[in-house]
């Protein structure tokens, strides 16, 4: 079985055609400036790479672009389109009505549509990339994976904000929480690397990367998370403050003139490590300027990992203890030395880092001491392949229904 698996973004779209039962990449690419110009680089695994611009007017044109790409003499991976047995979408928000991955019809593009309030920079563009495959791929089952979905298992008391109910009742203003794929993918996998069964474990899973959550996944599922009603709760991140007193907004509208738009903004794109730092919001170059005497450089990953180390252990008492602590995405794969930063002090939980395994970039390994009561993991995330497992057998039972 091969599956496509497509994140439309408002100007780009990334892609990977996948073999779920071997688990195998066969080809992966990038089509970006869609809408302006275009570029496509495509990477089919064992042969040459395609790296050229090519005109992408819209995501229409850049989807079959893509199918082209895949069916080319030099640079295809597939004879044509048949092979293709079906299409997995990222869709970011999914809101209360998504609580786990599904086939796409009428009723889901409406469902994803409705949601377009609650993420109006990520849901519209998904759609166009849903919508552009079914006029380029007509009749190929579809499935949308969201990433708000792993995290509907929330009970009311880690979902609710202490705000008037109507605002939850009317306006659906609620924690939803997300990097869900990810999530997901890591606690299962980590579950499988110590042998014992996700039923009986309680994981505390951190994605760090330019964008940064944690979550408590207690028996397999998610009881709580950083991330809130949008991404921009929870940790300080590249670019985003995480979580602040909501007053701020105001104070700083009033201070500095600035409008409601600008403070989100500033917010959003001119905070986190960046803003401290006034650097990076690349945690390898906070790394280096720190090294160098950065003192602001240094508060920024001071901040950040001591914000990671509380939210473990605010997780593990969401749980009632922990038995493993999983790092993951871009900072959590690649930087020892934070992951060791963010572990100090945290062996009253039983948790203790063995600095030699440690010393790993993005290579799946347990990495606290061999006589640690509980586990330190790292598990390099892979969500395309979480969309792709995902797609697969929701076609698969679809087809056994007779719904296909």
């Amino acid at each position: 079985m091969k599956i496509l698996v497509i994140n439309a973004g408002s100007s780009s779209l990334k892609y990977q055609l996948l073999d779920p039962d071997t688990k195998e990449v066969l080809a992966k690419g990038l089509c970006e400036r869609i809408g302006i110009d275009g570029h496509l680089k495509h990477t089919p695994t064992g042969k040459d790479v395609f790296d050229a611009d090519v005109d992408l007017p819209d995501h229409e044109v850049a989807i079959q672009e893509v199918l082209n790409i895949l069916q080319h003499n030099h640079y295809g991976v597939i004879q044509s389109m048949d092979e293709i047995d079906a299409v997995g979408h990222r869709v970011v928000h999914g809101g209360e009505e998504f609580t786990h991955s599904v086939v796409i019809d009428r009723k889901v593009m409406k469902g994803i549509k409705e949601c377009i309030p609650l993420a109006p920079l990520h849901n519209p563009a998904n759609l166009v990339g849903i919508e552009a495959c079914q006029d380029v791929m007509p009749g190929k089952p579809m499935v949308a994976v969201f990433d708000t979905a792993f995290h509907q298992t929330m009970p009311p008391k880690a979902f609710i904000y202490a705000v008037p109910y109507r605002w939850y009742t009317e306006n659906k203003v609620r924690r939803y929480g997300f990097h869900g794929t990810s999530h997901q993918y890591v606690s299962q996998r980590a579950a499988e690397m110590l042998g014992r069964p996700i039923e009986e474990l309680r994981i505390v899973t951190c994605h760090l990367g330019n964008g940064a959550s944690t979550c408590s996944v207690k028996f397999g599922q998610s009881v709580d998370t950083s991330m809130g009603f949008t991404p921009q709760d929870g940790l300080p991140m590249g670019t985003r403050s995480g979580a602040i007193d909501a007053a701020i907004t105001e104070y700083i509208a009033d201070q500095r003139g600035y409008s409601g738009k600008r403070v989100e903004n500033v917010l959003n794109k001119e905070s986190g490590v960046l803003g401290i730092s006034g650097v990076s919001s690349d945690f390898r170059d906070l790394e280096a300027a720190a090294a160098e005497g950065n003192e602001r450089a240094q508060l920024a990953i001071d901040n950040f990992c001591y914000k990671v180390t509380k939210r473990i252990g605010s997780s593990a008492a969401a749980m009632g203890g922990v038995d493993a602590v999983v790092f993951t995405a871009g900072v959590g794969e690649n930087s020892a030395t934070l992951r060791a930063k963010i572990m100090e002090g945290l062996e009253f939980l039983g948790l203790k880092l063995d600095p030699e395994k440690n010393d790993v970039r993005g290579k799946e390994r347990i990495i606290s001491t061999d006589d640690s009561p509980n586990a330190i993991l790292l598990v390099p995330t892979n969500e395309e392949l979480m969309i792709a497992l995902d797609t697969a057998r929701l076609v698969r039972e679809a087809e056994l229904n007779g719904a296909l």
